[in-house]
C-alpha cells in the first residue's frame, strides 16, 4: 500500500491525515497533543497513537513539531518561496520505530524580519485547492497569531503577523477593559461598532481607541457584557484599517481567508464594514499543503485509479 501520513502538530493539537496513493484524504484523526501537551513517551508516543493502525507510509509534519521547542529544530526558509523549493528544503527526525519523520521548515521574511511555521503548508494547500488565486492574491490566516501573507506567481512574497488574538486574550484577562464581572454576549451590534471604530481612526490606529471600551461602559452605552465583542472589533477592524493603509491588502487584488470556520466568519463581517467582500474559507489546507509537498519532494507519486487498475 502506497499513500502519505500527513501531520499538522502545533503548540496545542495534532491532526493527522492518511491519504491514499490517488492524493485522496482517506481519514483524518485529531489529538490533544500539541507540542507542550505531549503524553507520555512524548513525540514518539503521540505519533505511535494517533496513527495506531495505520499502515507503514511516508510521514510529513508541519507546525511546530520543527521548531526550537519541538521534536527537531528546522532553520527557516527564506522568501520568496514557491512549493517546490519548500519541498526541496525538507528535513527529517528518526522515529523510535525506525521510520523517518520528515519536517517542513517554516518561512521567514527577511524584511520584517518576520517567521511563520505551519501557516505555509497551509498557503501551499489553499493554492492547491484554488489555482487561480497563485497570479496574486493576498491570505488572511486569522488566529492568536494572525498572518496576511502576500502571494505573487505562486511563490509567498511577504507576510506580516499581528499578535490579535493574543493581545485579545491580554487585554480581557489583565486589563481593566476585562474587567467587566459579566459574561459575554455575544453581540453582533457591538463588534460592528468596534470594528468602524477602528476603521475610522485614521493614521492614529486603533490602540487611540483602547479606552473607548472603558469609557463607553461608564456613559452607559456599552453593556459590560458586550464589551469584548468591541474590543473583538477593534482588534480586528484594526488588522484590515492598516493592511489597506500600507498596501498589504489590495482592492484590485483577491483577499482570501483560510483558517477555522467561526473565526474567519468574524473576519468576513468586519470585512463588509471595509466594503470588502470575503469568500468562505478554503476547508483542509494544511492537509492538502501536506501531500503537495510530499509530491514535491517525491516523498510520494500521484497514481490515477486507472494507472493504478492496470
Amino acid at each position: 500500500m502506497s499513500g502519505l501520513i500527513a501531520l499538522d502538530w502545533g503548540t496545542s493539537s495534532l491532526r493527522a491525515f492518511r491519504f491514499d496513493d490517488t492524493g485522496r484524504l482517506a481519514e483524518t484523526r485529531a489529538r490533544p497533543w500539541g507540542i507542550r501537551h505531549l503524553p507520555e513517551g512524548g513525540c514518539d508516543a503521540a505519533l505511535a497513537g494517533i496513527a495506531a493502525g495505520w499502515p507503514a507510509l511516508p510521514r510529513l509534519a508541519c507546525g511546530m513539531v520543527g521548531s526550537r521547542n519541538g521534536w527537531r529544530e528546522m532553520a527557516y526558509l527564506d522568501l520568496p518561496a514557491d512549493a517546490a523549493q519548500l519541498g526541496k528544503a525538507l528535513g527529517s527526525v528518526r522515529a523510535a520505530d525506525g521510520m523517518d519523520v520528515h519536517l517542513v521548515p517554516g518561512l521567514r521574511d527577511p524584511h520584517g524580519p518576520d517567521v511563520m511555521r505551519g501557516e505555509e503548508t497551509q498557503l501551499f494547500g489553499a493554492l492547491a485547492r484554488r489555482p487561480e488565486l497563485a497570479a496574486a492574491s493576498t491570505f488572511i490566516l486569522p488566529g492568536t497569531h494572525s498572518k496576511w501573507a502576500v502571494v505573487r506567481d505562486g511563490a509567498v512574497r511577504g507576510f506580516r503577523t499581528l499578535m490579535t488574538g493574543e493581545l485579545f486574550a491580554v487585554l480581557r484577562q489583565h486589563s481593566i477593559l476585562g474587567a467587566t464581572g459579566a459574561e459575554a454576549a455575544d453581540d453582533a451590534a457591538a463588534f460592528a461598532r468596534g470594528v468602524a471604530a477602528a476603521r475610522d481612526s485614521g493614521g492614529a490606529g486603533a490602540f487611540s481607541r483602547l479606552f473607548s471600551t472603558r469609557a463607553l461602559m461608564l456613559d452607559g452605552a456599552l453593556a459590560p457584557a458586550s464589551a469584548p465583542d468591541y474590543l473583538s472589533g477593534l482588534l480586528i477592524g484594526e488588522e484590515f484599517r492598516a493592511a489597506l493603509a500600507d498596501g498589504l491588502a489590495r482592492r484590485d487584488t483577491r483577499l482570501q481567508l483560510i483558517g477555522e470556520a467561526a473565526l474567519c466568519e468574524r473576519y468576513r463581517r468586519a470585512a463588509a464594514l471595509f466594503d470588502i467582500e470575503l469568500p468562505a474559507p478554503i476547508e483542509d489546507a494544511a492537509a492538502h499543503g501536506l501531500w503537495r509537498l510530499a509530491t514535491q519532494a517525491g516523498l510520494v507519486s500521484i497514481h490515477t485509479r486507472e494507472s493504478r487498475a492496470c
